[in-house]
């Protein structure tokens, strides 16, 4: 009786197990192509919402004005105690908060026809708020047998790097640059402006200053052109006189 039962259980054994094995086949083949489908699903949907979602910043222009002359506040500004250096522009004035001392130091310490600006003045006005933002690149060359040691001396406690360039040595000349971060207001156009443009040296080419924001914007649903927008100035800002500094920047 025992020895019927076994030899029943084994045959019945032996037939299951490769319908168990189909069985498990066919479910794992089924579960591998439900996963693949729903995975192929999430796939699609994540590249369908990144490039929904992708952003480009976009550079905004603000304004571009004409620099007529640099200088400093005939008089202490209201609420900026602050405020050594003066843009002077034909549309408006640009009050230097943050940098105008070293600027300052610079533009009445060196020679003034050695003084070369480097860089595009492109200041960043994050909030159009008539706060801005950047940095002014001088440098400072004449021939070598010219320099003193008070000219080195200067150079090491504001900051000077030296960047002679071939063109330089070719001639026995050296170079010195400085890097100034600035920060500073926009105001109006200062109130001597005529009296300025009548009795300054014009700078040695027209040097021109802009200031611009930036947006995100998204890439897929953009369309159109960008809403143009103007330079705001401070709302307490109020005309001003001020006085230049005699010098002249060479290209």
């Amino acid at each position: 009786m025992t020895q019927h039962s076994n030899s029943t259980y084994r045959k019945n054994s032996t037939k299951t197990v490769p319908q168990l094995l189909s069985l498990k086949i066919l479910l794992t083949g089924a579960s591998l192509v439900a996963l693949l489908a729903s995975s192929g699903c999430a796939t699609s949907s994540l590249l369908d919402s990144s490039s929904h979602a992708s952003t480009k910043t976009t550079k905004n222009s603000l304004s571009e004005d004409q620099i007529i002359a640099f200088g400093r506040p005939a008089q202490a500004l209201p609420k900026m105690p602050n405020a050594s250096m003066v843009i002077v522009g034909e549309k408006n004035s640009y009050v230097l908060t943050q940098g105008g001392t070293e600027m300052v130091s610079l533009l009445t310490n060196l020679t003034p026809k050695n003084i070369q600006v480097d860089n595009d003045m492109s200041f960043y006005v994050p909030n159009n708020d008539g706060y801005f933002q950047g940095e002014m690149k001088l440098s400072y060359a004449k021939l070598k047998d010219e320099f003193k040691r008070s000219d080195y001396q200067f150079f090491l406690q504001n900051k000077g790097k030296e960047c002679t360039s071939a063109s330089d040595q070719r001639i026995n000349a050296q170079r010195f640059c400085f890097s100034v971060p600035v920060k500073g207001a926009i105001y109006p156009q200062v109130s001597n402006l005529s009296l300025i443009q009548s009795n300054y040296r014009a700078l040695s080419k027209p040097y021109m200053v802009n200031f611009y924001t930036q947006s995100q914007q998204n890439q897929v649903s953009r369309s159109g052109a960008n809403t143009a927008q103007k330079l705001v100035l401070l709302p307490f800002a109020l005309a001003f006189d001020v006085v230049t500094f005699p010098f002249q920047l060479l290209e």
